[in-house]
């Protein structure tokens, strides 16, 4: 898993090497909150959910390649056919957005709250403060399931910090769930 500034893209200074991906058994401890005062230890995360997505494109933009291409290639002649060059196309641009997509996901656990990064054109930075959490939830549809991902949902009082931080591996899911759901307690309990 990487860790760093979730704005970092590696254009400005001096390349730093990239650390080597930890075990699925490492991640249950990485998420350690941040000392107050200190910079928020920023978790990505895990390559499964590119490949779910990557998996997902290929086999709808597949299907839709398919019928742009027979339908009218059988319909009104060959070289209609090259209408399925356009989905084709979507294919390999959606391959390559996916990527910067999923890099662009970061979830930070600092002292007070929990911060979450994402946005390739629109960064997006949602903070949701422990005390506020009304609900922790980890869900995983028959596909994340299969490839053994689960995601782990907060619902607070104002819909508008409600946040997801999706392909997380479902021991890391748990983790965060009661860590979250402990601090949320205690948090609230002063309210």
């Amino acid at each position: 898993m990487e860790t760093g500034n979730p704005h970092d893209t590696g254009t400005a200074g001096p390349r730093q090497p990239r650390q080597p991906e930890q075990p699925a058994e490492a991640a249950v401890t990485v998420g350690a909150p941040a000392a107050p005062g200190d910079e928020p230890r920023w978790i990505a995360l895990p390559p499964g959910l590119l490949k779910v997505r990557r998996l997902m494109l290929v086999v709808w933009l597949g299907l839709l390649t398919l019928a742009a291409g027979l339908g009218p290639g059988l319909l009104a002649g060959p070289g209609w056919a090259a209408f399925a060059l356009l989905p084709l196309a979507v294919t390999v641009w959606g391959w390559v957005m996916l990527e910067r997509n999923w890099r662009s996901w970061r979830y930070a656990e600092r002292s007070d709250d929990l911060l979450i990064s994402r946005g390739v054109l629109w960064r997006q930075e949602t903070v949701v403060p422990y005390g506020r959490m009304q609900l922790v939830e980890v869900t995983s549809g028959p596909v994340e399931r299969h490839f053994g991902l689960a995601s782990v949902q907060l619902h607070t009082a104002a819909a508008a910090t409600d946040a997801t931080i999706p392909g997380l591996v479902p021991a890391e899911a748990e983790r965060l769930r009661d860590r979250l759901t402990e601090l949320g307690e205690a948090r609230s309990a002063g309210l």
